[in-house]
């Protein structure tokens, strides 16, 4: 338990107390950071008032954000991870001469 910390963050105007790891409280202060600029983005560009759609915004925003990045790692894994290997066999093959 000693390597438990209590903290604050505050997402759209409120506070939230956790308790977390030590090692996770720079991502976790990272990543409410990163809500709030978000929930400023679209409160200013967008018009939005209500706190709830704002939320809604930001939540499509990363979910959005995230499947673009597995469909990436998983382009990365199934068709360029196999690529390079036979490129990778093949140099080493030619080196051996």
């Amino acid at each position: 338990m000693a390597d438990e910390l209590p903290i604050t963050i505050t997402i759209a105007g409120r506070p939230y107390r956790l308790t977390i790891s030590r090692s996770e409280e720079e991502t976790i202060r990272k990543a409410a950071k990163n809500i709030e600029g978000q929930i400023n983005h679209y409160a200013e560009n967008y018009r939005y008032n209500d706190k709830q759609d704002l939320l809604a915004m930001v939540a499509l925003h990363f979910a959005t954000a995230t499947t673009h990045e597995l469909d990436e790692a998983t382009f990365v894994t199934n068709s360029l991870s196999p690529t390079l290997t036979d490129i990778d066999s093949i140099l080493t093959e030619a080196l051996k001469d």
